[in-house]
């Protein structure tokens, strides 16, 4: 019966970052490959979801008090009025939001351009609602917007636009003229824009996120799509959100109730909660990620790299493999994961093709530290800086 599968389940095979994390767990390496916190969540927002729990609020449910919640984020951050009763879809997760979206606005032979490197879950909403996904390349090393690249993707199919800031996984945060470059397309071509912005409080220095539907023009074509997951380490939870006018905002909610009906109720409960966190929280959160950022940065030079790009927000670190060391990203993580016993992501996953210049695509490594002290500092004793054998091991693997 295989031959009978859809061709959109023969396209979703297992990627080579998928294979390497099995790798991984098989050797039980340290996990700097997946964005996942492994430190506990706030104990204020796991007592939330236990008294939920505990008052068996554990059926079908739409919290409203999370709408009005986020309403209110929205005005005191980005200046948007949104109305909470008909602006919102709570979702399974900022995953879902998405695809919901997606599903929402994209018909067979729709564009959607998407910034590369880009998270590949992006491409598969993208392809499942029958839409094309055209790639604008960032130019390396500091991930530069070319607005003459940006503006030359655009065609008559051109239908959304994606924008992940904070970026996953370069760690850029798009600047206020990357974005006017953007909302300026966007509403010469009368096309949507659909924002990730998951990774909203976890900036570092001076660098600040905006969202782009704060921009003028900008609001009645933009669905923004967020979540609980990575704000309050609670990944597993599956609480997310798509914000859009009224009647774009009601279409995502049809199409969420046919996915999935709602949201985990006991979780929707305590993200009213975790979303009416005091401001030091958000303080102590930004605080303790530099913290993170700076001590992998130093890990990894150490280790032999030279950091061209330091992350300006996000939980990743998108790493070049030096020239000296002539390996592709999937050999360097394999050999990582067998003679170091740590695991990373190979950039090549997070790339697409790109007829001008290819040579870069297979010199980059994703690491995530979005992990505890603890597992930060036995990366870091088990990722010495490599000898010359070590060198000639991850040369000869070519």
């Amino acid at each position: 019966m295989e031959r009978k599968l859809s061709e959109a389940s023969r396209r979703a095979t297992p990627s080579p970052i998928q294979q390497l994390s099995h790798l991984a767990q098989r050797v039980g390496a340290i996990n700097l490959a997946e964005g996942f916190p492994d430190f506990p969540a706030p104990v204020h927002v796991k007592a939330a979801a236990a008294v939920a729990i505990a008052a068996d609020l554990n059926q079908y449910r739409h919290v409203q008090g999370i709408c009005d919640v986020l309403a209110e984020t929205m005005k005191r951050d980005h200046g948007l009025h949104v109305d909470p009763l008909t602006d919102f879809a709570i979702c399974c997760g900022q995953s879902e939001a998405f695809a919901a979206a997606i599903f929402a606005i994209i018909d067979p032979g729709d564009e959607v351009l998407l910034f590369a490197p880009s998270y590949e879950t992006y491409q598969t909403c993208i392809e499942l609602a029958r839409g094309v996904p055209v790639y604008v390349p960032l130019d390396p090393p500091s991930w530069t917007l070319n607005g003459d690249k940006f503006l030359k993707s655009f065609t008559s199919q051109t239908k959304a636009v994606i924008l992940n800031s904070p970026h996953n996984p370069t760690g850029k945060v798009f600047s206020k003229e990357d974005l006017l470059i953007i909302s300026e397309a966007c509403q010469k071509m009368d096309c949507f824009a659909i924002t990730d912005e998951v990774y909203e409080y976890i900036t570092y220095d001076e660098n600040k996120h905006i969202s782009l539907a704060s921009l003028p023009g900008m609001q009645e074509r933009t669905i923004i799509t967020s979540s609980l997951s990575k704000t309050y380490s609670v990944t597993g939870w599956r609480i997310g959100w798509a914000c859009a006018v009224a009647n774009i905002a009601a279409a995502i909610r049809n199409i969420h109730v046919k996915l999935t009906d709602s949201a985990p109720a006991p979780f929707q409960e305590a993200a009213l909660t975790a979303l009416t966190s005091t401001p030091d929280y958000y303080e102590s959160l930004k605080k303790d990620y530099g913290v993170r950022r700076d001590f992998i940065l130093q890990l990894l030079k150490n280790y032999g790299f030279h950091i061209s790009f330091e992350p300006q927000g996000s939980v990743f670190v998108f790493a070049e493999l030096p020239k000296s060391w002539q390996i592709s990203d999937i050999d360097f993580v394999t050999n990582l994961i067998n003679n170091a016993g740590v695991a990373a992501v190979p950039g090549s996953g997070f790339f697409h093709t790109d007829p001008d210049d290819q040579s870069y695509h297979r010199r980059y490594v994703r690491f995530a530290f979005c992990k505890s002290d603890e597992t930060l500092k036995a990366a870091a004793q088990k990722m010495v800086k490599p000898t010359e054998s070590n060198r000639r091991v991850l040369h000869d693997s070519q």
